[in-house]
C-alpha cells in the first residue's frame, strides 16, 4: 500500500524530473558508440547526463565475475545476478539522477534480460517477477542488425566469452559458432519485445552519423512516460528508505 504522502511526493516531483533513455541491441550492433555520442550531444545542449551500463554494479559485478569465471551460472543464477545488479543500479545511481533532474542513458535495460534469459529457457513471467517492482525507461533506442552482422563484427575484434557466446545452453565447443547460434536467438527475442514495448528502431547498419542524427530527432520529438501511470511502485519502494528525499520538492 502506497502512503499518500509518497504518493505527493512522486507527483510534485513528475515536472522537474530527469529522463531515462535506454540503449538496447544486440553485441556488435554500435549501441555504445551513439550512447556516446548522445551523451556528447546532450552535455552540449545543456543537459546533465548520467551513464549506467549493464552488469556494472560495484556490489554485485565481482560476485558475477567470480561464478562466470567458474562456468557455475544457471540460467536461473544468471538471472537472478544480473537482476541483483539491476536492481542495485537502479535505487543507488538511476532513481537518484532522475530525481535530480538529470538524464540518464543506460547502455542496456531491462529488455537485455528479457532477451537473453528467455533465451536461456526461463519463463517470461519469471524474469519479470526477478525484476519487479519494474521501473520502465522513458525512450527505448534499439539498434537493429543482423545476426551474420552481429557475428562478423564481434569476431572482428575478440573471441566471445563463454556466456556471451551462449555456450552455457548451445553445447557448442567453437565459441564463434556458438555466438551466431545464440545471437539469432536473441535478436528474435529483442525483434518481438520491440513490437511489444514500441522501441524506437534504428538501422544499426546505416553510417554512423546517420544513425545519430535521427536518435536527435526521436529524442527531441518523443514524449516521456507518466512516472505516477507506470512507474510507481518502484519510486514508492525506493522513497521509502531514503528520507532525505522526502522535503526535496
Amino acid at each position: 500500500m502506497i502512503s499518500k504522502k509518497i504518493r505527493k511526493l512522486v507527483e510534485e516531483r513528475e515536472h522537474k524530473r530527469g529522463i531515462l533513455v535506454a540503449f538496447e541491441g544486440p553485441d556488435g550492433s554500435g549501441k555504445t558508440t551513439q550512447r556516446k555520442l548522445f551523451k556528447d550531444w546532450l552535455k552540449q545542449q545543456g543537459h546533465q547526463v548520467v551513464t549506467t551500463k549493464w552488469n556494472s554494479s560495484k556490489l554485485i559485478k565481482p560476485l558475477v565475475k567470480a561464478r562466470k569465471s567458474l562456468r557455475a551460472l544457471s540460467p536461473s543464477e544468471f538471472c537472478l545476478l544480473h537482476a541483483a545488479d539491476f536492481r542495485h543500479r537502479l535505487e543507488n545511481d538511476i532513481l537518484p539522477a532522475l530525481w535530480e533532474g538529470k538524464v540518464v542513458i543506460a547502455d542496456r535495460y531491462l529488455f537485455t534480460a528479457l532477451a537473453r534469459d528467455v533465451v536461456r529457457g526461463m519463463e517470461l513471467h519469471w524474469v519479470l517477477n526477478a525484476y519487479a517492482p519494474l521501473f520502465w525507461p522513458d525512450m527505448v533506442f534499439y539498434f537493429s542488425v543482423s545476426p551474420e552482422t552481429s557475428g562478423r563484427r564481434i569476431a572482428a575484434e575478440r573471441t566471445p566469452s563463454f556466456y556471451e557466446s551462449g555456450q552455457d545452453i548451445t553445447d557448442i565447443d567453437n565459441p564463434h559458432e556458438s555466438y551466431q547460434k545464440f545471437i539469432g536467438d536473441v535478436i528474435g527475442e529483442y525483434n518481438a519485445l520491440s513490437h511489444i514495448f514500441d522501441f524506437m528502431t534504428l538501422d544499426a547498419e546505416k553510417p554512423i552519423y546517420d544513425q545519430h542524427r535521427e536518435i536527435r530527432q526521436l529524442f527531441q520529438s518523443g514524449k516521456r512516460r507518466s512516472w505516477s501511470e507506470f512507474n510507481l511502485d518502484a519510486i514508492a519502494d525506493w522513497l521509502a528508505y531514503r528520507p532525505e528525499y522526502h522535503d526535496a520538492r
